[in-house]
């Protein structure tokens, strides 16, 4: 179990390294609007359950694979050169794309947490990983609404 629990453990935190970065971007992106001040609070709750799982590392003796998360920054910067609609700069494409990327994100890290909750390991006994997953809910009930919003500009403003 150890193998594929490192394996799995990094795998997720690669991803928490890309939805910290991809949120701060689209939270600057979006200053100065509801959309700005929810993706803000959302980067800093994503920050700390990046911080989390590097707990849960260190509790069942699981190191960090640097080169997943050097390779997950290259990969969330190089995600940046995508197609928007616009030549140069931000589209109401970026911003959709960027909600559904941070969606999925999310998704994946509840069931993270419900995996992990699910272990009979005494050495996560210390994690409310409940508490963990019912924070995911709320970030993706957020971001399904931001989502639907953005959505909706775009492709109206396309038409």
């Amino acid at each position: 179990m150890g193998d594929y629990l490192g394996i799995y453990l990094n795998d997720h935190l690669a991803g928490a390294t890309v939805g910290r970065e991809l949120a701060k971007r689209a939270a600057g992106s979006n200053r100065g609007t509801p959309l700005g001040e929810f993706l803000e609070r959302l980067r800093g709750e994503i920050a700390a359950d990046r911080e989390t799982l590097l707990e849960v590392m260190r509790a069942v003796d699981v190191g960090e694979d640097h080169a997943k998360t050097i390779a997950a920054r290259v990969g969330e910067r190089l995600g940046r050169l995508k197609l928007n609609g616009n030549l140069l700069g931000y589209s109401p494409l970026s911003r959709v794309v960027e909600l559904e990327g941070l969606l999925l994100g999310v998704q994946g890290k509840g069931a993270l947490w419900r995996s992990l909750h699910g272990l009979a390991d005494p050495r996560l006994a210390e994690f409310d990983f409940l508490a963990l997953e019912r924070r995911a809910k709320r970030q993706q009930s957020g971001l399904e609404k931001h989502r639907v919003a953005a959505a909706l500009i775009a492709f109206e403003e396309s038409s």
